[in-house]
């Protein structure tokens, strides 16, 4: 691999991670926003767990020993499991209006939507690769 896509490949993997860091980030602003109530508090706690575990386990990802190992880690850490989760505490947040005005998550779902987008693609051009 020459020096150029080496270089953009580590870039690319970085940006990727940067954007599960910020995405962290605004879920515990969020967070920070609900009620403190029994719900507020539990919703709060399931969501910081999931939302923050994504950053760490991308880099897990990405210190994955082959092809395989990293699609299995992509499925089970990232796409399958903390990214839907969000999305579904996400729409609890919103069907219960624990949050209002409601219009200060539609960018987060739908930035929730983008990832498991995102990762489903770099799910599929892995398992094409290795195959």
């Amino acid at each position: 691999m020459n020096e150029e896509k080496k270089t953009k490949s580590i870039q690319k993997k970085f940006d990727l991670q940067d954007w599960f860091i910020d995405y962290a980030v605004r879920i515990i602003h969020v967070s920070e926003q609900l009620p403190e109530t029994k719900a507020g508090k539990y919703i709060s706690y399931q969501i910081l767990r999931s939302s923050t575990s994504l950053a760490a386990n991308y880099g897990e990802a990405q210190s994955a020993e082959s092809k395989a190992d990293f699609i299995h880690k992509l499925k089970i850490f990232l796409f399958l499991k903390e990214l839907r989760e969000n999305e579904v505490w996400l729409k609890i947040i919103l069907s219960a209006k624990l949050i209002k005005p409601s219009t200060k998550l539609s960018p987060l779902l739908q930035e929730t939507h983008e990832l498991i987008s995102i990762l489903f693609k770099s799910i599929d051009t892995a398992k094409k690769k290795h195959a």
